[in-house]
């Protein structure tokens, strides 16, 4: 064993040895290396920090959340009939579920006269104070059941009360962007706020919530949000029927409140037995899942983009490995003279191979770290353990595979000839 230690040793200094006289040729060679090892950690960095920064948001919304909407959950370009002609879920679909609903702890309706689907190009409505107006706000009704989940914090004041609710009181809970736009040098608890033509007190400010998910100008931005009691809404706007509902489940029973809500939805939209479902439900975990798969379709088409760089820094190995063994080829001839086995020259250069390829993954390790840094000024980023891993071992695993055919090559010269050539 440790005849082996020290062969391996000889070999990885004369391998060392080459690449320091040769360190322009060496460099060059090593270049497609570089940039593909740094390109994988980037993208494995800025994949890894969006899906963290994702499941974060969508956390911070409940980790036992259900979500009920009139269409199917995810990105459906193109929906049927049945799903345009599909009939919105109403305040009574939430009534239900909160009535009968055995693993549920928390039910809220949703109703916003702004058209949540055309994100940033959403129309608003105005909200003033006196001759101040806010024209990005996003006014919409909750049940007070909303503010008990756990998913919004006070900046001041309070939430709305069920009393306040179902008596239709003029509340209004604001979100902090809104609160300083419209009350910019003084305290917004207590005033009032105008919206269509009604004045509504503002009982509470919400505290600034990260956003990543959405835009500032998006109106899922609850920064600008004006949230006012949902019979309160209802009022003001009557035509309006279309809303969602968030459900929260009891601890551990996640699986048994899907269940339940689905079967009362069901029920309650006179869904046939044999037919699917007209509504869909979606929870916090199969957001999170489903944003990952698409993030990892990216990440691997990413790197398959990337891997061309490996390749060709892989075919340069070879062939400057080829051009070594031409270079080299009298002193191949004496090593074997003096009793070098054909396993010894295989040894030699495949350890020059893979030191050369190895070299260049460190060191586009080490500048994909710094521009993970950089990004992560813009950008979300985290570095996972296992990139910076696999970059060094397939920049090595490049090496041996790329440097075999020149390593064979030169264990089979022959060695009289071998000495002979000039």
């Amino acid at each position: 064993m440790r005849f082996l230690h020290s062969k391996f040793y000889e070999n990885l200094l004369m391998a060392l040895d080459t690449l320091r006289v040769n360190k322009l040729r060496s460099f060059l060679t090593i270049l497609g290396v570089v940039i593909g090892t740094t390109t994988v950690i980037v993208i494995a960095a800025f994949v890894s920090g969006i899906d963290a920064r994702v499941a974060k948001e969508i956390e911070s919304f409940g980790t036992n959340s259900i979500y009920a909407f009139k269409f199917d959950p995810g990105f459906n370009f193109n929906p049927s009939m049945e799903e345009r002609t599909r009939k919105p879920l109403k305040e009574e679909d939430a009534d239900a579920i909160r009535a009968e609903c055995v693993n549920c702890d928390f039910v809220s309706p949703f109703m916003s006269p702004v058209d949540f689907v055309q994100g940033p190009f959403s129309e608003r409505v105005n909200v003033r104070n006196k001759e101040i107006e806010m024209t990005n706000a996003t006014v919409q009704g909750a049940a007070s059941d909303y503010f008990q989940m756990g998913v919004s914090t006070l900046e001041e004041g309070r939430f709305f009360t069920a009393d306040e609710e179902a008596s239709r009181g003029k509340v209004a809970v604001i979100g902090i962007d809104v609160a300083n736009t419209l009350f910019p040098y003084s305290n917004a608890v207590g005033q009032e706020i105008q919206i269509e033509g009604r004045n509504y007190k503002v009982i509470g400010v919400l505290k600034e919530r990260e956003i990543f998910l959405v835009g500032a100008e998006d109106p899922n931005n609850e920064n600008k949000a004006v949230y006012l009691p949902f019979k309160t809404i209802k009022q003001l706007y009557p035509a309006n029927e279309d809303c969602f509902i968030i459900i929260t489940a009891k601890a551990g029973k996640m699986n048994e409140a899907v269940e339940e809500v689905r079967n009362i939805l069901r029920r309650k939209r006179n869904v046939p037995s044999d037919k699917p479902d007209n509504f869909g439900l979606q929870t916090s975990d199969q957001i999170i899942k489903q944003f990952g798969a698409i993030t990892s379709g990216v990440f691997i088409l990413m790197v398959a983009i990337s891997s061309v760089g490996l390749l060709i820094g892989g075919i340069g190995v070879m062939n400057i490995m080829l051009v070594s063994v031409t270079e080299r080829t009298k002193e191949i001839g004496v090593r074997k003279a003096v009793g070098a086995r054909k396993m010894d020259i295989v040894t030699q250069f495949l350890i020059e191979a893979a030191t050369l390829t190895g070299l260049g993954g460190i060191l586009g390790i080490v500048i994909g770290v710094l521009l993970a840094l950089l990004i992560q000024m813009i950008l979300p980023t985290y570095i996972p353990l296992w990139a910076p891993i696999a970059g060094f071992v397939v920049s090595v695993g490049l090496g041996l595979i790329f440097g075999l055919l020149p390593a064979w090559k030169a264990a089979r010269l022959n060695p009289i000839d071998a000495l002979r050539y000039e």
